[in-house]
This record gives C-alpha cells, structure tokens and sequence, in this order.
C-alpha cells in the first residue's frame, strides 16, 4: 500500500477533500447545462407550436371574415332584389288602379247619358263584373309577381346557408 492514505493503490486521488468538490461542482454544471439544453429546445419547440396555431388561428379569422362579407353581399344583393321587384309591383298595381279608374270614369260618362234606368243598370252591373273580374286577375298576378319575387329575394341568402352549412359539415 501506499504511504499516503489520499492516494489509492492505483495512484489516484480518493478522499481529497477538493477533489469530490469539484466532482459535485462539475456534475451540476454540467445537468445546469442539460437541462438548459433542454428547456430552449422546450421552448424552442413550443414557439413553433404556437406560431403554427397563429397561423392557423389568422387563416380561420381570413375566412370568417371572407365569409361575412359574402353575406353582407349577399344581404345587400337581396335587397337591391327586393327594391326593384316592389317597383315593378307598385307600377303593376298603379297601372291597374289606372286603367280601373279610366273604365269607371267611362261608364259614369255613359251613365250620364242613359234614356232608361234599365240601362242604368245594365252599365253598372257591367262596371261590377268587370271591376271584379278584373280585381281577381289582377290579385293572382299580383300573387304570382309577389311569390316570385320572394323566390328572387331569398336566393342570394339560400345560397350563403347552403355555403355555411358545407363549410361547417366539413371542418366538423
């Protein structure tokens, strides 16, 4: 054996006080730097992770944003739809109101102008039929232009549900 008690058989140093010091020292320097190593590349991966669901966040807020505006356009479409056929029905049912106003301005003429009461009559009775005729004729058109017009009116926004109703079947 040696002489020395430090200094083992095999000539190194084993119960040196610095020695088992600075072997506890490196250790920790050495898992301070692992585990530095490992919290940037955590935080590393985790910067990645979130820019990714930025990312993905911006695309999603583009599209909802395209997607109002595409309602808004088609609100908007809708309602031009809707001013114009109310036009096209209010000069239909002025034009009527017209014509109506003209017969009846004519058959007071002639009533003005009768020999008898029996033709007074007669010119009324006609003037009534007709008046009615005319008013049922004209309410179906006035129907089917106002049936129609709805049909244009909800096209643009049954279009934008149908859209929506794809778009959120398929990211569902």
């Amino acid at each position: 054996m040696s002489e020395n008690p430090n200094v083992s058989e095999t000539g190194t140093a084993t119960d040196e006080p610095g020695a088992s010091a600075s072997n506890g020292f490196d250790a920790t320097v050495t898992n301070l730097k692992d585990g530095m190593a490992k919290a940037a590349v955590g935080i590393t991966e985790t910067q990645a992770k979130m820019k990714e669901n930025m990312e993905k966040a911006m695309k999603t807020a583009e599209e909802l944003v395209a997607f109002a505006q595409g309602n808004a356009e088609a609100l908007m479409k809708s309602g031009q739809i809707w001013a114009a056929g109310m036009q096209d029905i209010s000069k239909q049912v002025a034009a009527t109101a017209q014509a109506s106003f003209d017969e009846t301005i004519s058959v007071f003429k002639a009533l003005s102008s009768v020999k008898s009461v029996k033709e007074a009559v007669d010119l009324q009775t006609s003037l009534a039929r007709s008046t009615l005729e005319k008013t049922l004729n004209e309410s179906g058109k006035l129907t089917d232009a106002s049936i129609k017009l709805t049909e244009q009116v909800i096209a643009p926004l049954t279009a934008r549900v149908t859209l929506a109703v794809e778009k959120f079947s398929r990211a569902g």
